[in-house]
C-alpha cells in the first residue's frame, strides 16, 4: 500500500504546484474517503506534511520579499492560541471514536465548501474590496480583523487541516486589495508553515499522526509539487480553477453525507 500513498502524494503535489491550492483540501479527504484511514490520522499526518512542504515555499517566497510579515504576524497572534485551544478540546474526546470522526469529516466537507468558494469568486472579492480600500472602518478595522481571521483559521485548520491555502488568501485578497497578489500569498504561506506545525504536533502527542504514512507522502509529493510548479506556466489559469473548485464541492458533500 505503501507505493499508493506515494503515487497520491505525487498526484496532490502536482495539483498544488499547478494551482497553489493548499495539499489539505485534497489530501486529507484523498485519505478518508479513498484508504479508510480515520480522519483525525489524517488531518494530523497531513498536518505535518502540510508544515514540511510549505516551509520550502516560505524560505522562496521571504527570499524574494514576498512575504508581508506584519500581516503574518497578525494572523498567527490570533491563529496560534485558537490552535492550541482547539487541540486541547480535542484531546477530551475519546481517540479514533465515531464522534471525533464525524465531528472532523463534516468540518472538512464544510471546510472544502469554502474553499471552493473562494477560489469561484476570489475575483469578485478583490474587486468589491478595492471599491472600499479608502473606508475608514476598512483601514482602521482592518489589524483586528486580520487576527479574528487568524482565530477561525487555527480553528479550521486544526480539526481539518483545510483552510490556511485559498480560504486565507481569499479574506487578505479582501482585507488588502491593493497588496500584490504574489505577497498575499507569500504571507498566507509564511502563516501556514507555525500554524500546520504547532497543529501537527498537537495532533501527534494526542496520537493522531502515522509516521509512516507521513513518508511515503512526502516522497511523491516534494517531486510532483517540483513538476506541478514548472508546468502551471503552460496551463491556463481560467481552465484549473474551475475544476479544481468542483471538484472540492464534490468532495465536500462526501464528507458532510459519509
Amino acid at each position: 500500500m505503501d507505493w499508493m500513498y506515494t503515487l497520491s502524494g505525487f498526484v496532490v503535489g502536482a495539483i498544488v504546484g499547478l494551482t497553489g491550492v493548499g495539499g489539505g483540501s485534497l489530501m486529507t479527504p484523498l485519505l478518508v474517503l479513498l484508504f479508510g484511514i480515520h480522519p483525525a490520522t489524517a488531518v494530523g499526518t497531513d498536518l505535518l506534511y502540510a508544515a514540511i512542504t510549505k516551509a520550502g515555499g516560505t524560505v522562496v517566497h521571504a527570499r524574494k520579499g514576498h512575504v508581508d510579515w506584519r500581516i503574518t504576524r497578525l494572523l498567527a497572534s490570533g491563529s496560534m492560541p485558537a490552535a492550541l485551544l482547539t487541540i486541547w478540546a480535542l484531546s477530551f474526546l475519546p481517540k479514533q471514536s465515531a464522534a471525533v470522526s464525524q465531528i472532523i469529516s463534516i468540518s472538512l466537507g464544510v471546510a472544502l465548501l469554502l474553499t471552493a468558494a473562494a477560489i469561484i469568486f476570489r475575483n469578485q472579492l478583490q474587486q468589491q474590496a478595492l471599491a472600499q480600500a479608502d473606508d475608514v472602518a476598512h483601514t482602521q478595522l482592518r489589524a483586528p480583523i486580520t487576527i479574528a481571521v487568524g482565530a477561525l483559521l487555527g480553528v479550521l485548520v486544526t480539526i481539518s487541516s483545510v483552510g490556511a491555502g485559498a480560504l486565507g488568501v481569499a479574506v487578505l485578497f479582501y482585507l488588502y486589495p491593493r497588496l500584490p497578489a504574489i505577497r498575499i500569498i507569500g504571507s498566507d504561506v509564511a502563516h501556514a508553515v507555525p500554524l500546520t506545525l504547532l497543529a501537527g504536533l498537537g495532533h501527534w502527542l494526542i496520537g493522531s499522526v502515522d509516521w509512516s504514512l507521513l513518508g511515503s507522502l512526502l516522497l511523491g509529493s516534494l517531486p510532483g509539487i517540483w513538476l506541478g510548479s514548472h508546468a502551471s506556466a503552460k496551463v491556463p489559469d481560467r481552465i484549473l480553477r474551475p475544476i479544481l473548485a468542483g471538484m472540492l464541492v464534490l468532495i465536500g458533500s462526501k464528507l458532510i453525507a459519509h
